[in-house]
């Protein structure tokens, strides 16, 4: 009974191959072979007949298969002794015997792979979901190999066409004399064929076998024109050019980022269209903000907004735009960096490694009683708590531009300890970024591996201290024996010619960005310590590099503060706003006073009024929790509600800033003058 169930299995293949089939007889075919496997429905003598017949119908395909594979090996032969053929000729005939041969082969496979899926399905139970899942994930598993192996004999048969072609041409030549003319071009396509050949990367032959990479099905999506007709030519070039969208089964949009041919130029115009929305965009929205007296980055921010998901829409190259922005980053930090000297950065230097510390700690130990209180899981606890102690240092950078400050005598600008505790956060954030692998493993790990878990998480933190004293070693190189020489050749040969200026001032931001990043510590502190090396120069040398680098900086932080906007969702505010107000005001509270308590122990008492404004200035969250929660959200230590709340929370932290910032300078700024005056 089972060698006849399977054989019935069989002929449910074998007979939908059969030329005289139709729809009707297929499913009454279908429905005759499962009775048959059940044993039902039919006499003993009918069932053998049918199998029979059915088997020998297949039986007679694979037989005539190998007949045809034989013939087509005996022709490749023939063509290979032919002395009559070119070259050309001879590769395009054995190629497409070679790409038959192939095909009858994976016809033949699917038979096999169909008759087996199919005596899966027959043996599975209809109500175990699970089981239903495994054997949709096994389909769709073989209709992406199926689909992978349809493409490369496309990719097969035109190379066949191509060499067709190449015979074709070989044989006019022959029968023609060229001119000089036709014999240059023949030599000149030659050669852009070697070309072709050389420069080309076979990425994906090279990649689909390696281990971690996986076959997914995507559409391609040509651009919507409004006039099909007229920019139909236009969507065929775009067709060749690769130019088109690609989106997967989870929603995520892929660009071109490398071509095959690499001799045809090529731009995103996504891209371009989506700078240039964004910079027309900012102007009104950064001048409305101005004339109400808010900073012009909120306008950029709401520029963000409008454009982004929740409002138009119309941003398509949301990575390429958040990439373009953190350049913004980097050069805001550079400039703080130049106004930050070396010599203030030692004077400060106990009070920006003693005070983000502190607070962090006094952070991760209330958000672990806040959790075990509403019974939060613990590395949820401790992500949540680091992540809101990290305040922004691009927006205190633009609070601190323009403010009147210097220092007094016997006293501690307050710039200085506020920019020193901001970039010590920046270390923390990569230490927090390298520890994040380990605290996701946490979520999932026994109690008996905690020790190792911890154990790792001190072996990383004593790599990040060995990283930043190797870097500051480094510095301190730079700066008693390199930076000098380098600036002095830069301002030799930019005279009446500032590019050799502001590319070499670059080129030495981004070395120590470089730097920095592969001793796996924030690309942040690298720009920072550069800005902070050139400072060391002199006023003048501050002063001609500033005029150089600002307007870039401008520009890109347009960009930077933009694609914050990009994240903000203003429906979901709206919708929890009372919620959302009461852990903002929460968050910012909680982090003043942490840090006026922090600064009221570790700051002299000459300079204990400098405390509340730099209280002030870390009251808000970093921008950088957007990035941090989207790779927690990925791993799985956050949910999608706790990402959005804490979207929501650092966005309105951030709105709150200006307020609480002017509120502290008003009251402290006054008190050292009140002070010298007496």
């Amino acid at each position: 009974m089972k060698a006849t169930g399977f054989l019935s299995l069989w002929t449910l293949v074998s007979l939908p191959c059969a030329p005289s089939a139709n729809p009707a007889e297929h499913e009454d075919v279908v429905k005759h072979a499962i009775k048959l496997h059940r044993g039902k429905g039919a006499v003993v003598t009918q069932r053998k007949q049918w199998v029979l017949e059915s088997c020998r119908k297949l039986s007679g395909l694979l037989r005539q298969k190998n007949v045809v594979l034989n013939k087509l090996k005996n022709a490749i032969r023939a063509v290979e002794k032919d002395a009559g053929l070119s070259d050309e000729e001879k590769l395009f005939q054995v190629h497409t015997f070679e790409i038959f041969q192939k095909e009858l082969n994976e016809s033949e496979n699917s038979v096999f792979q169909a008759i087996h899926g199919l005596q899966r399905a027959l043996q599975g139970d209809y109500k175990d979901v699970v089981n239903m899942k495994e054997s949709s994930r096994q389909r769709l598993e073989a209709l992406r190999e199926a689909a992978i192996k349809e493409e490369m004999e496309y990719v097969e048969l035109l190379a066949a066409e191509k060499h067709q072609v190449e015979a074709l041409k070989n044989i006019q030549h022959q029968n023609k004399s060229l001119s000089m003319l036709d014999e240059i071009l023949e030599d000149v396509r030659k050669a852009a064929d070697r070309l072709e050949e050389e420069i080309e990367e076979h990425a994906f032959d090279d990649n689909k076998s390696v281990r971690g990479v996986n076959f997914e099905a995507v559409l391609r999506v040509e651009e919507d024109e409004a006039n099909s007709k007229r920019n139909a030519s236009k969507r065929e070039v775009e067709d060749d050019l690769g130019l088109s969208m690609l989106i997967d089964s989870q929603n995520n949009q892929y660009i071109l980022t490398k071509p095959r041919d690499s001799t045809i130029p090529r731009a995103d115009h996504h891209f371009i269209k989506d700078i240039v929305t964004i910079g027309m965009l900012s102007l009104p929205c950064g001048w409305l903000c101005t004339t109400i007296g808010l900073p012009t980055m909120f306008g950029y921010i709401i520029c963000g907004v409008l454009l982004g998901p929740s409002g138009l829409n119309s941003i398509k190259s949301i990575v390429q735009v958040e990439t373009l922005g953190e350049f913004g980053v980097f050069f805001t930090l550079f400039l703080v960096g130049l106004e930050f000297s070396p010599e203030r950065l030692r004077k400060v230097w106990k009070i920006s490694l003693q005070g983000p510390c502190y607070m962090t700690v006094l952070m991760i130990a209330f958000g672990l009683l806040w959790g075990h209180l509403l019974q939060i899981r613990p590395t949820q606890s401790v992500f949540i708590s680091t992540c809101l102690s990290l305040s922004s240092t691009p927006l205190v950078s633009r609070f601190l531009a323009g403010s009147v400050r210097g220092d007094k005598e016997g006293d501690i600008d307050y710039s200085s300890v506020l920019l020193g505790m901001l970039v010590m956060q920046d270390v923390q954030l990569g230490l927090f970024i390298a520890v994040m692998p380990t605290l996701i493993q946490a979520g999932v790990s026994t109690y008996s591996s905690i020790f190792k878990e911890i154990l790792r998480i001190l072996i990383l933190i004593g790599q990040i201290l060995f990283s930043l004293a190797a870097v500051f070693l480094l510095c301190l190189v730079i700066k008693t024996y390199l930076i000098g020489p380098y600036y002095r050749k830069l301002h030799t040969e930019s005279k009446g010619n500032k590019e050799i200026l502001i590319l070499g001032i670059t080129a030495f931001t981004f070395l120590m960005l470089m730097i920095t990043e592969l001793l796996d510590v924030s690309m942040e502190l690298g720009c920072f310590l550069a800005g902070a090396l050139i400072s060391s120069q002199g006023h003048m040398v501050t002063e001609e590099i500033m005029c150089c680098i600002e307007p870039i900086r401008d520009f890109l932080a347009i960009v930077f503060f933009a694609s914050i906007g990009l994240h903000v969702f203003p429906t979901f505010v709206i919708y929890e706003l009372t919620v959302l107000l009461f852990l903002t005001l929460s968050v910012v509270i909680m982090k003043f006073v942490l840090a006026v308590l922090v600064l009221s122990l570790i700051l002299p008492k000459t300079s204990q009024y400098i405390k509340w404004i730099v209280s002030a200035g870390l009251a808000q969250v970093s921008e950088f929790s957007f990035v941090l929660g989207s790779r927690a959200r990925r791993a799985g230590i956050i949910s999608r509600e706790v990402y959005l709340l804490i979207l929501s929370v650092t966005t309105l932290s951030l709105l709150l800033a200006p307020a609480l910032w002017r509120a502290a300078i008003m009251k402290c700024v006054p008190r050292p003058e009140r002070r010298s005056s007496t």
